[in-house]
């Protein structure tokens, strides 16, 4: 059995066990139930419960092994001692069992009780994820742990050790742009380890761009043989948990975990090409860019224009740029000189960063920006384009159709040079609810195209330095 096939009926599942919803309905469980159904799953549900006959209008069954048909999941929700003795009843009539209930390795006490359990999982034949951990959002299966997740089916794949940050992956992604394959909270990480869902996310067809928080890799020697024979065919991005003495003590009262030294995950990233971040933001904001944009290993990104409204923040960015191995380069004489004959107004800066003030810009209604960023494609070979658009200046100063005009004219350009450059929009508010609005107006429309978006110029440098960092590592394996 290939790991695609494996792992095919926790990403879709067609029948789908809950283990702890009560016949009042104000359970976790029964609020799991309220969500998938919400949510689009179609399969069967079955409740289990050892004395009813029927919960949220579903026929109940007194145990895992007496379903009609075999789970392809369970999501268990009772107390921690009960729980492996119910696993190892299943008989083989259950593929994957998610316990999201806690007390296990997480805690001393509780230690024993976890290989217990995952002994009980082995005995009734069956994948353990967890315990301690929250659930999986799976947008092709229809099912989900959290309350607000696109259903539409995307290429970014999640693998957490922790299930509120899950949520939070899924939210702020949601508000950035980010579209799922699929998301797993792996907990105390009894059986199923990160490493089998990076197995799987490289084999798996829907997914483009793959995102892990790991606090501790059990199977260390593993992970890096899995990157490794990868060789980096797809973008790797890991947040990671524990990477100081203080991270450290708090991963291992989270998970049990006990995280290497940070050492060698640095050394790990060097290796593989994999690429380690150290926010949730950055996190996101990486995922976001090899969501959108496809590497370039053939000419790998070093140079980089930026063109805007606001000077200072130009060379802001291009200080903090430089910082992150990113040249912000004057043009060539050429360059200069075709920019000079579209006689800009006065103000205007045409070297690199391009400083065009709100007045440049609303020029011919905003369109002149093609003109502009036409001669930079053709003549002046950027590897990569930051067009910074500050909303507020142009709000109550411009036309509404300016805005408008301006993203569509970058838009067009992308079009006509395709493939030339890499092409990201920031566009920067003050955050007023109107201007909000817009922004959000934009980047839905924007990601749609392929061109990512960013609230700041630095949000858009880390992802940049990362495209450009797995291009470089991707050109010496070619």
């Amino acid at each position: 059995m290939t790991i695609t096939e494996e792992f095919t009926p926790l990403f879709a599942p067609q029948t789908v066990a809950v283990v702890g919803a009560s016949t009042k309905g104000n359970a976790l469980p029964n609020v799991f139930i309220r969500r998938i159904r919400e949510f689009g799953f179609t399969g069967d549900i079955y409740p289990i419960h050892p004395g009813a006959t029927e919960i949220d209008g579903l026929p109940a069954y007194k145990s895992l092994a007496d379903t009609p048909k075999p789970v392809d999941y369970a999501y268990i929700a009772v107390s921690g001692a009960q729980i492996p003795a119910m696993l190892a009843a299943a008989k083989g009539h259950v593929r994957f069992a998610q316990v999201v209930s806690s007390g296990f390795g997480e805690v001393e006490e509780g230690k024993n009780l976890q290989a217990d359990l995952a002994d009980a999982a082995r005995a009734g034949g069956m994948r353990l994820l967890g315990p301690n951990c929250l659930g999986i959002y799976t947008p092709r299966g229809r099912v989900t742990f959290t309350e607000i997740g696109p259903k539409e089916v995307g290429p970014v794949g999640i693998v957490s050790q922790s299930g509120g940050l899950g949520t939070d992956i899924i939210r702020r992604g949601l508000s950035r742009g980010l579209k799922f394959s699929g998301l797993v909270t792996v907990g105390n990480c009894a059986d199923v380890t990160p490493s089998d869902l990076l197995e799987f996310y490289i084999a798996d067809p829907q997914t483009k761009v793959i995102g892990m928080y790991i606090e501790t890799a059990k199977d260390g020697r593993r992970l890096f043989n899995i990157l490794r024979n990868a060789k980096a065919a797809k973008p790797v991005v890991i947040l990671k948990g524990g990477r100081t003495q203080q991270g450290l003590a708090a991963a291992a009262s989270h998970t049990g975990s006990l995280a290497g030294d940070d050492r060698v995950w640095v050394a790990l990233a060097r290796q593989t090409g994999c690429m380690l971040v150290d926010t949730l933001d950055n996190f996101i904001d990486t995922l976001l860019i090899f969501q959108t944009l496809t590497p370039r290993p053939q000419r790998p990104t070093q140079s980089v224009v930026l063109f805007g409204n606001g000077g200072g923040t130009s060379v802001l960015a291009t200080d903090y740029y430089a910082r992150l191995n990113l040249d912000v380069m004057p043009f060539a004489q050429s360059v200069i000189d075709a920019l000079a004959e579209l006689k800009l107004p006065p103000g205007t800066s045409i070297t690199n960063p391009v400083d065009c003030p709100v007045g440049t810009l609303q020029q011919e209604d905003g369109r002149v920006a093609e003109k502009i960023l036409d001669i930079i494609y053709a003549q002046g070979q950027p590897e990569a384009l930051v067009m910074h658009l500050n909303l507020s200046a142009f709000v109550g100063r411009t036309k509404p159709e300016v805005l408008d005009n301006l993203v569509a004219a970058a838009m067009r350009v992308q079009e006509k040079h395709p493939g030339k450059a890499h092409f990201i929009l920031v566009l920067r508010s003050d955050g007023e609810p109107a201007l909000e609005a817009r922004k959000r107006e934009f980047r839905d429309k924007a990601v749609t195209l392929g061109v990512p978006v960013y609230d700041e110029m630095a949000n858009a440098g880390h992802p940049l330095a990362a495209l450009a960092s797995f291009e470089r590592f991707k050109a010496t394996r070619a």
